[in-house]
């Protein structure tokens, strides 16, 4: 059990605390331009993470006058709930909602900007609540993981986990973990999930948008562990818009950047967004 008032009294960022329809806090963090922006950006993080790893994009984002905020999921980093689950998909979208009618109350648009897991979270936002989302920053993401990314899991351990499933759906009984995973040891971070959590969040079966009028752009990193710059290119290919950029991330892994590795990005925004 983390003791989340603690991590909160120790937070350095600004944050914010929304409640979601359940009445589950959720954590908002945020990196604020020195004016308020028209522009906004919203960060879903990935997997096993929370928003506090982000301040490579929310910090430089805030120096380019786009005031920007990072949501912890329910059960991840500083926001209430079960660690590791989501009792339906329709409570996701509740947390989506709550963090987009704050932020859309303070700023006229708002971008998405999902990593890894994130990125599904962000599809499903912009699926929801098309109307409040003006643009999409998809990052190092795929429908196909690279050939041995994981260790495949023995059976026994897959059997467990099925009658698990089954007798106590609320139980985080996978454990998530691949080589070179970052956060061991660290409360903020989750490393055990249901089934049911996972199974809504399937990066094979997520759907995007059938149609965005927005900008997009789709990352990967330049050596990342997990996806093929041609499998996020193929995902790429899916986005239905006319103003999209691809881009290979220079120096980045999954979930470790180099201090210029977002510097396209970077770039297009400025190029894109007033």
């Amino acid at each position: 059990m983390i003791d989340l008032k603690k991590l909160r009294n120790a937070c350095e960022d600004p944050y914010n605390l929304l409640i979601s329809k359940d009445g589950t806090e959720l954590f908002l963090r945020g990196w604020s331009a020195t004016q308020l922006s028209k522009t906004s950006f919203l960060i879903f993080h990935g997997i096993t993470a929370h928003s506090g790893l982000y301040s490579m994009i929310g910090k430089p984002l805030s120096e380019m006058g786009y005031s920007t905020y990072g949501l912890d999921l329910r059960g991840h980093g500083l926001s209430d709930g079960p660690r590791g689950d989501y009792a339906s998909k329709d409570k996701l979208i509740e947390d989506i909602e709550a963090a987009l009618d704050f932020i859309k109350s303070k700023h006229e648009k708002v971008v998405l900007i999902g990593h890894s897991l994130g990125v599904i979270t962000s599809a499903i936002a912009a699926n929801q609540f098309p109307k409040q989302v003006n643009g999409l920053i998809l990052l190092s993401a795929a429908r196909e993981v690279r050939e041995g990314a994981y260790t495949k899991r023995a059976f026994t351990t897959t059997l467990k986990t099925l009658i698990w499933s089954i007798i106590k759906p609320s139980k985080p009984v996978i454990h998530y973990y691949r080589k070179g995973i970052r956060g061991i040891g660290d409360p903020s971070f989750n490393f055990y999930y249901t089934l049911r959590f996972l199974k809504f969040l399937n990066p094979t079966k997520f759907v995007l948008p059938e149609v965005m009028t927005y900008p997009v752009f789709v990352g990967v990193g330049e050596h990342d562990e997990l996806f093929t710059a041609d499998a996020t290119r193929a995902l790429f290919e899916e986005i239905r818009s006319d103003i999209k950029e691809f881009a290979v991330l220079p120096g980045a892994k999954h979930a470790h950047f180099e201090e210029t590795s977002f510097n396209p990005l970077f770039n297009w925004i400025k190029n894109t967004f007033d």
